[in-house]
């Protein structure tokens, strides 16, 4: 068992900078993670970091487009908390010498971006999320952080009290790629999930492969509720053939979106008749799909993203690695002729329900980043405000897991029965049956009302029950195949639950995740190896993302109404008499339990008013 003072599980930038945080507090601090640091798709994000650092600009003024963004469905002391910490966040990384580009005059640059007051978003060329990840690691070997990398953490050990608000986070259980060992990971202090993304539950994403949820999934099913799950961002500009990102800096920089009979549609059409292409990214994707269907796409499939006009010298300073891929994906130069987009999966604004310092309900169990849902985006996230998240809720949850004092939280966190409750009329959940040969231990209240083992207990009975379920796994000699379980659900959930929503394409998508998890309790490993087994891996990862697609699509059918980036056919409005709450989801021993906790819109210095969100 190896033993540390806090567990950083990923090594993205979130818990690139969890870690350095923490260590800054004195903390003995170790990353596991499945990936090398600088593979972690953080190095994917091209567009920028948003802040407020010049005259004319304030962080109110950032804090404002945040939520007007979110269509006020993001908490206030998130996103106050967050646009105050994020300058001196970006000053931290220019310190540690990431290589911004600069005005003439020497000064950081700055550009325009989606659903922005004013031009904050700093940037290093298009290779923004490359640098910073390169940054930060620098700084963790700098400091001797101890990373175990090419470990899949794959559980958490938790206690397994009734009430999840009363459960406790000893460590992780995992298992190392190269050589085939599961061993438990032992956390005095803490444990922060920094597991990014979910795009691998669709078919067409911007995400990596790696992308599977892992860490929502886990802290799920070991009590933790997650939030506003059904918030998922379509990025308007991918590549169609690959689903590969192209960045919102190309229309930063002035690109234009032409549609397939040469019009500006964004203005001609009044989508957006004042911001035209910088619309918030929900507009913008609605906006070209709904040219394609009406028949006003190019080859029914997609539009033109044309950025010619910005002429050579900008483009190759400025965006030069967008010609690469337009070139080396589509076969396009985009110095001489239009570059073919469609809106593709690209963020999840809701996961692993936070308060403002990524702590959980469960004691000791913190998240930050993609991963993490503090309701910092709401139901939209603007552009060049990821990368920023990473580092200043990162930068939180590592000084508060490692014993800083810190200001009480505003936000609450955990199931109450005081709270609203909601059932839907669809069977959701896992299936009937002995699940126990394939399925990772949850939570179930087997400890009674008190837990009474000691710390290592819980890590070493944790990584006995997780053995013996990937020897379970390996022990099949036939069955079914992982891969078709998980493609049939990505095709599902890209038809059903993508940027329009219907009621009876919500309902076949959870009937469709219904029959995947009964497959599932038949699915084999081919490979029978312990060393760099991929097919195990995958095969754990595709049980992760069954969980994360039931979440998504519970609270996607519940919220009848139209917010952000949640468009639904039967109610295109939105309703702020009712739904100015989160959906929660909490698992109950196989079976999810919905309910509902109200926005935050009170912040540190004012009050948020719900208007109108136009652009």
């Amino acid at each position: 068992m190896y033993e540390h003072d806090v567990i950083v599980v990923g090594g993205g930038g979130a818990g690139l900078r969890a870690a350095i945080a923490a260590q800054e507090e004195g903390a003995d601090v170790a990353i596991v993670t499945k990936l090398h640091p600088v593979r972690s798709h953080t190095g994917a994000a091209e567009g920028g970091i948003n802040a407020a650092l010049r005259d004319g600009d304030s962080w109110e003024d950032h804090a404002y487009d945040t939520m007007k963004g979110s269509d006020y469905l993001g908490d206030a002391p998130a996103i106050d908390t967050f646009a105050k910490t994020a300058p001196d966040e970006v000053i931290q990384l220019e310190h540690w010498g990431m290589p911004f580009s600069r005005e003439d005059d020497g000064r950081v640059s700055q550009r325009p971006f989606g659903g922005l007051s004013f031009p904050r978003t700093t940037y290093a060329g298009a290779e923004t999320g490359h640098h910073m990840l390169h940054t930060l690691y620098e700084q963790v070997v700098k400091r001797g952080i101890e990373v175990y990398d090419e470990w899949y953490v794959s559980e958490l050990a938790v206690t397994d009290e009734d009430n999840p608000n009363d459960r406790e986070c000893h460590g992780v259980v995992a298992w190392d790629v190269q050589s085939g060992e599961i061993a438990g990971f032992k956390a005095s202090d803490s444990v922060i999930l920094a597991t990014g993304g979910i795009g691998q539950a669709f078919d067409h994403t911007t995400n990596a492969v790696a992308n599977t949820g892992d860490g929502v999934a886990m802290a799920y099913r070991a009590g933790v509720p997650v939030e506003d799950m059904e918030m998922i961002q379509f990025h308007p500009t991918t590549l169609p053939s690959t689903g590969v990102l192209i960045s919102e800096g190309v229309r930063g920089e002035g690109g234009i979106l032409y549609n397939g009979e040469g019009e500006r549609f964004m203005f001609e059409h009044g989508y957006a008749t004042n911001d035209g292409e910088l619309a918030s990214r929900d507009v913008v994707s609605r906006a070209e799909l709904t040219e394609i269907n009406e028949g006003r796409g190019v080859d029914d499939e997609h539009i033109y993203l044309d950025m010619r006009h910005l002429g050579e010298e900008r483009i190759t300073d400025r965006l030069e690695n967008i010609l690469h891929l337009a070139e080396d994906f589509e076969g396009v130069n985009g110095l001489e002729e239009p570059m073919p987009v469609k809106p593709g999966q690209h963020y999840a604004m809701g996961g692993i329900e936070t308060n403002e310092f990524g702590e959980t309900c469960v004691s000791g169990l913190y998240a930050a980043g993609e991963c993490a849902c503090v309701s910092l985006h709401g139901a939209n996230r603007l552009g060049g405000n990821a990368l920023p998240e990473l580092i200043v809720f990162g930068a939180l949850a590592g000084r508060h897991a490692a014993g800083k004092e810190m200001a009480d939280p505003l936000i609450e966190t955990g199931p109450s029965d005081a709270l609203e409750h909601d059932e839907l009329s669809v069977p959701t959940g896992a299936p009937d049956g002995d699940a126990g040969v394939v399925e990772p231990a949850t939570d179930g209240g087997a400890q009674g009302a008190v837990d009474t083992r000691a710390p290592t207990d819980v890590v070493a009975d944790t990584a006995t029950t997780e053995e013996e379920r990937i020897e379970a796994l390996l022990g099949r000699e036939d069955g079914v195949n992982h891969a078709d379980v998980r493609a049939d659900l990505q095709q599902s959930m890209t038809e059903n639950v993508n940027v329009f929503r219907t009621e009876d394409g919500l309902k076949q998508a959870l009937a469709d995740i219904q029959d995947a998890r009964k497959r599932y309790q038949d699915v084999y490993v081919a490979d029978k190896s312990r060393t760099f087994n991929t097919d195990l891996q995958h095969t754990i990862e595709t049980r992760n993302l069954l969980d994360v697609a039931e979440m998504i699509t519970i609270g996607a059918l519940a919220r009848d109404e139209f917010r952000g980036a949640h468009w639904r056919k039967e109610h295109q409005e939105r309703k702020d008499d009712e739904w100015l709450k989160h959906t929660m989801v909490s698992w109950n021993d196989g079976d999810p339990d919905l309910w509902y906790r109200p926005v935050l819109l009170e912040g540190h210095d004012d009050t948020y008013e719900p208007k109108t969100r136009s652009y």
